[in-house]
């Protein structure tokens, strides 16, 4: 718990204040505040909080569940939005927007914290969810070009599998490359060679 970099959105300074009592209570810093949407952005982006807090009505060009909509498909912080009603519209664009959780106005410490904790935990697990979706999505194209190449080191130069592999290998090893990298330069000169 606690001394995570949050970000305060809301147009309300007295709120801001308040809010940034509680959280500083239990060790969370407060980076940065605004009552706008273009300067939460601008803050977000500067300030790389571990955590953005945000009224979903703010006034201007840009409401909060916009700018958690932006933070959301930039991957940049997980959201908590507040809101001053529970009205099914504001739901609607507050599960659009993907945020980790709406809190309705006034927020008490005993909803407000459970409400951070989880979305800190909740955001760490998607992101290292999305890493392991990544690293394997690299595996296996990294396992499709290696297949390709060998073949067209058993075609062209009359070898094995085992010997295409391992002459793949032993060039990855002797230029100080990944063998992905020499596998590709198999497949592009045959492209370049067949022309």
């Amino acid at each position: 718990m606690g001394e995570n970099r949050v970000i305060l959105i809301d147009a309300d300074s007295v709120w801001r204040k308040n809010v940034k009592a509680m959280l500083t209570k239990y060790g969370h810093w407060v980076v940065g505040e605004a009552g706008d949407g273009l300067s939460a952005i601008k803050l977000v982006r500067t300030r790389e909080p571990d955590l953005l807090i945000i009224d979903a009505a703010l006034p201007g060009g840009i409401d909060g569940l916009q700018v958690a909509k932006i933070v959301h498909e930039d991957k940049l912080a997980p959201v908590i939005a507040t809101s001053t009603s529970g009205q099914q519209g504001v739901l609607e664009k507050a599960k659009e927007a993907r945020v980790f959780a709406l809190l309705i106005k006034p927020l008490e410490e005993s909803s407000l914290l459970p409400a951070v904790e989880l979305a800190l935990s909740n955001y760490q697990e998607i992101t290292a969810l999305e890493k392991k979706i990544k690293d394997l999505q690299e595996t296996l194209e990294t396992r499709k070009i290696l297949e390709r190449a060998k073949g067209i080191l058993m075609e062209t130069q009359g070898l094995t599998e085992a010997e295409a592999f391992k002459r793949m290998q032993r060039q990855s090893m002797n230029k100080r490359v990944s063998i992905r990298l020499v596998a590709e330069a198999v497949i592009m000169a045959y492209s370049l060679n067949k022309q």
